[in-house]
């Protein structure tokens, strides 16, 4: 019996009928004996969560509260969205223990709070920014009117913020990278969102509890005698990215021909089964971005090797598709394959698909894309146009012809925008004069 119970899982799926845990608690308002309920639980978008709801008989008071407990992604993530109406108040949201909030018109930020992750709605965070700010009003009118004035001034925008009456722009920023905002427009890219991934301080990593960069120790390579020699499997342990259990990666340097040295990362679990693998390019930042335009013109096509950068952005046109750059990571794999592993992490993780708060419209035209998207990898929608555009140069697509051109696949090279250098830390990279400029300082 308790070798069953040892092999359930924790966390269970939200339609799992599992009923929650309850704990006798302390009420924080009369002091008296409540309810916690506590429900670990697995939604799409957030990983593994856990749902804990208070309720105190005594005195009526109510709480809840969200906590992630799933592993924090390997970069954070800043998200924004242009509200202009009830439609974009509507766009259900997660904010999770370590994220921000930042109304950019007002120049109001609200610190992370380690206590409060919240699954609710853009309109629901501006009420809870109202509730807080409301709360030490009265007390503020007695001993310090003009804090007062000021802060009521806040509390009438906010307010205009949560009737739509004023558009305005709000701003996610989590270290953990584990907050979202409701796209509205999928399959295709909200143009009313944006997303952004950053590579977290030393200062965030000791926020979330881990070890900041310095004290990291980075694994070396073993010296080879012979430069040419082809460096061996290495292994090293991590976790799973679907269970979080220990597992080993394995990476090997591998010469792709016609393209550059690429370093490829393979995962597999062995107690979920999840196998996963990465590609990361070495060498020299390009110094042009690149674009990629394949003709899918039949089944043969689905075979080529592709390689897709973490910094490449991919789309099909004919089923409005587009990717942005990150999503997927690195892969190493066939145009079938690609294809076939996109399908899989839309089904799976693409936020507010899943559960009762999603309209049959917008559920039947996300059913409908990845119908087509399957069609495409089967090799039963045909022609298709494959579009890969990586700013680094750093993706590659098999020539069949090589090396003479290939009739179906055109490659183009254009100069980066600031934005795009800006976006890639680029702006700030200098490899000449630098130290003249520092003695000048």
């Amino acid at each position: 019996m308790s070798d069953q119970q040892a092999s359930e899982p924790i966390f269970v799926d939200l339609h799992d009928n599992s009923k929650p845990a309850e704990i006798e608690s302390l009420c924080m308002k009369c002091h008296e004996t409540g309810t916690t309920r506590m429900l670990f639980t697995k939604i799409p978008h957030f990983k593994e969560i856990i749902i804990m709801a208070f309720e105190c008989p005594h005195c009526g008071f109510r709480n809840n509260e969200l906590q992630s407990a799933g592993a924090f992604n390997e970069k954070g993530q800043t998200v924004s969205c242009q509200v202009a109406g009830k439609e974009d108040l509507d766009r259900q949201l997660v904010k999770s223990d370590f994220a921000s909030v930042k109304f950019e018109e007002l120049e109001l930020e609200i610190p992370p709070s380690r206590r409060r992750g919240l699954l609710t709605t853009v309109e629901g965070l501006v009420t809870n920014a109202i509730e807080d700010l409301a709360e030490g009003q009265p007390v503020r009118k007695h001993t310090d009117e003009d804090v007062y004035n000021k802060i009521e001034a806040v509390i009438q925008q906010l307010t205009a913020y949560q009737e739509g009456k004023q558009p305005f722009t709000l701003t996610i920023d989590d270290a953990s990278g584990n907050s979202y905002i409701e796209n509205r427009c999928l399959p295709a890219q909200d143009p009313k969102l944006t997303v952004r991934w950053y590579t977290r301080t030393p200062e965030q990593n000791e926020f979330l509890g881990l070890q900041s960069q310095e004290q990291q120790q980075q694994p070396q390579l073993p010296a080879s005698g012979d430069d040419d020699e082809t460096p061996e499997v290495l292994s090293f342990p991590a976790n799973c990215s679907h269970c979080n259990a220990p597992s080993q990666t394995n990476m090997h340097v591998m010469d792709i021909p016609h393209f550059k040295e690429v370093v490829i990362m393979a995962t597999s679990c062995e107690q979920c089964g999840y196998k996963s693998n990465e590609v990361k390019a070495g060498g020299p930042i390009s110094a042009q971005g690149k674009k990629i335009t394949l003709k899918i013109t039949d089944a043969e096509d689905l075979s080529r090797d592709i390689l897709k950068s973490e910094t490449c952005g991919l789309s099909i046109p004919e089923i409005d598709l587009e990717l942005t750059p990150g999503t997927l990571g690195g892969r190493f794999t066939t145009v079938e394959g690609l294809l076939r592993q996109v399908h899989d992490e839309l089904q799976e993780r693409v936020p507010f698909m899943h559960g009762d708060s999603t309209t049959d419209e917008s559920r039947q035209r996300w059913t409908d894309f990845l119908e087509r998207l399957t069609e495409v990898a089967d090799g039963k929608r045909i022609p298709v146009t494959l579009v890969l555009n990586d700013p680094l140069s750093n993706s590659y697509l098999q020539n069949l012809y090589a090396p003479d051109d290939d009739p179906e696949m055109t490659i183009e090279s254009y100069d980066r925008d600031w934005d795009t250098n800006e976006a890639l830390g680029l702006n700030d990279i200098k490899l000449e004069n630098y130290q003249q400029e520092e003695q000048s300082k």
